[in-house]
C-alpha cells in the first residue's frame, strides 16, 4: 500500500524545515506506514461496530489448498449472508421418527409439537446457493478418518444432525453408535469411519466436565488445562469446535489457577472476555500443535442464540420462544449486544491463527428462527410443577432446537466449507 501524503501534509512537510525533529518525526511514520501498511488495512479494515453481525472479516481469507476441498464457492458468495425460503419439495432432509439417536430433548414431534412448519425452511444465500448435501461423498471422504464434535450440548445437537443426515445409506447392520462418559462415537463400520461427540463445554477443564450431571451455576474453569480434554481428541482429522453458552453467567467469570485437587483453591474473577479469550488461546494452541495443515481440517462454530425475551424482536408481552411458529422477519434484526464482544474477542484470535480455521458462522441466519427451538416440546427430566404447568413459558427451552430443523442447515454450512471453501 503506497502511503498518500495530502495537501496539508505537505504544508506541514513545508513548515517542518523550522524544525528537524518534527521532520525525522514525520519521516519515521511515512516509513512505518509503508512498512507496515498492510497490516495497518487488515487491522482497521475488519472493525465493523456499527454492524455486530459481521464483526469478523479475516477469519473468513481464503486459504490455499484445504485438505477435503474439491472446489471453491464463487467468488463474492458470502454463504452466510441470505434469507430464508419456504421449501416443501426438498425439506425436511430426513424424518424425526427415521432417525433413532436423536435424543429425546429434541424430538419435537414425539412430544406434543402441533405444527411441522419449522422443518420446511431453507437457506438461501444472495447471490448463490448452497450445494446439495451429499451424504455418499461425506462418507467416502470420511473413509478410515474420524471427524469429531467438541463443545456443548448444541455441538451435540449438530453432531446428532450429521449423523441423521448420513445413517440412512448406511445398512442397519454396519452402524451403531456407543457412550462412555464425554465421548460418543457414531460408526460407520464398512468405511472404517467415525463421527464422534464430546462432550466439553469450555474445552478447557471445568467443574462442568461430567457429561450427564453438569447443571453447575457457580462455574469454574482452570487456566491452561486443555491437554486434559485435547488428549482425546488426538488423531482426528476433521475437528467442529464450539464453546459459548456455558460462558454467559455474566460480566465476570472464575478462573482457578491451579488443580481442582488442591485442598486450598485459588481462584481469580476476571472479565467474562478476558476468561473466554484464555480459552481461545488455548484452543487455538492445541490446534497448531496437534493438528496438520495438509492433512486435517478444523472448523470452529459461531454462537448459537436463544429466544428468550420476546421484547428483543419488539414484543412487550413479556413472552419468549414459546408459541413462536414464525420466524423474525427483520432482516436486520440481531437481538441483544451480549453476543457482540465474543464475536469480537474470536475475530481478534482467530486473526492471529498460522493455522487454516474455517468459521462456520451460524448466529446471523439462526437468530431469525424463534420459531425452531424444542420450547415445551422436549422430555422433561424434572416433573413440572402445577405453576409451570399453567405457564408454559416459565419452562420453555428457548436454547437448543428440534430436529430436523435448523440446525441440519448448519451441516450444509459446514458441508460447503468443507468441500467448496
Amino acid at each position: 500500500m503506497k502511503p498518500h501524503l495530502s495537501s496539508s501534509s505537505s504544508s506541514v512537510l513545508r513548515q517542518a524545515r523550522l524544525s528537524p525533529y518534527v521532520f525525522t518525526l514525520l519521516a519515521f511514520i511515512v516509513f512505518v506506514i509503508v512498512l507496515y501498511g498492510e497490516d495497518f488495512n487488515c487491522i482497521f479494515g475488519q472493525l465493523d461496530l456499527g454492524n455486530p453481525a459481521r464483526p469478523i472479516s479475516r477469519t473468513e481469507k481464503k486459504w490455499e489448498n484445504l485438505p477435503f476441498s474439491i472446489g471453491e464457492t464463487p467468488k463474492g458468495c458470502d454463504v452466510f449472508s441470505g434469507k430464508w425460503v419456504w421449501d416443501d419439495s426438498t425439506r425436511p432432509l430426513y424424518e424425526e421418527a427415521d432417525c433413532p439417536y436423536i435424543q429425546p430433548q429434541l424430538t419435537c414431534q414425539e412430544h406434543g409439537r402441533p405444527d411441522k412448519n419449522y422443518q420446511y425452511w431453507r437457506w438461501q444465500p444472495h447471490g448463490c446457493s448452497l450445494p446439495s448435501f451429499n451424504a455418499t461423498l461425506m462418507l467416502e471422504t470420511l473413509r478410515g478418518k474420524r471427524m469429531m464434535f467438541v463443545g456443548d450440548s448444541l455441538n451435540r445437537g449438530q453432531y446428532v444432525s450429521m449423523v441423521c443426515l448420513l445413517h440412512s445409506i448406511i445398512p442397519e447392520h454396519a452402524k451403531s453408535m456407543k457412550t462412555n462418559g464425554s465421548l460418543t462415537v457414531f460408526t460407520a463400520k464398512d468405511y472404517n469411519a467415525t463421527i464422534e461427540f464430546y462432550w466439553a463445554p469450555f474445552l478447557l477443564e471445568s467443574n462442568s466436565d461430567d457429561a450427564v450431571i453438569h447443571r453447575i451455576s457457580d462455574r469454574l474453569v482452570r487456566k491452561g488445562s486443555i491437554n486434559k480434554h485435547g488428549r482425546h481428541w488426538k488423531g482426528a482429522d476433521i475437528l467442529v469446535f464450539n464453546t459459548y453458552l456455558w460462558w454467559m453467567t455474566g460480566l465476570r467469570f472464575k478462573i482457578l489457577q491451579g488443580s481442582f485437587e488442591d485442598g486450598v483453591k485459588d481462584i481469580v474473577e476476571v472479565p467474562t472476555e478476558e476468561a473466554y479469550r484464555m480459552a481461545m488461546k488455548s484452543m487455538m494452541r492445541w490446534i497448531k500443535k496437534n493438528m496438520d495443515r495438509k492433512k486435517t481440517r478444523v472448523f470452529f462454530t459461531s454462537m448459537s442464540p436463544s429466544h428468550q425475551k420476546s421484547i428483543d424482536w419488539g414484543d412487550d408481552s413479556n413472552g419468549n420462544c414459546y408459541n413462536q411458529t414464525t420466524m423474525i422477519e427483520d432482516p436486520t434484526y440481531w437481538g441483544t449486544d451480549s453476543r457482540k464482544s465474543i464475536m469480537q474477542v474470536i475475530g481478534e484470535v482467530f486473526d492471529k491463527s498460522k493455522f487454516p480455521i474455517s468459521f462456520i458462522n451460524i448466529t446471523q441466519l439462526s437468530n431469525y428462527r424463534r420459531d425452531a427451538h424444542t420450547s415445551i416440546y422436549k422430555k422433561q427430566w424434572n416433573p413440572l410443577t402445577p405453576e409451570q404447568l399453567a405457564n408454559p413459558i416459565s419452562y420453555a427451552d428457548c436454547v437448543h432446537w428440534c430436529l430436523p430443523g435448523l440446525q441440519d442447515t448448519w451441516n450444509e454450512l459446514l458441508f460447503t466449507k468443507l468441500f467448496y471453501p
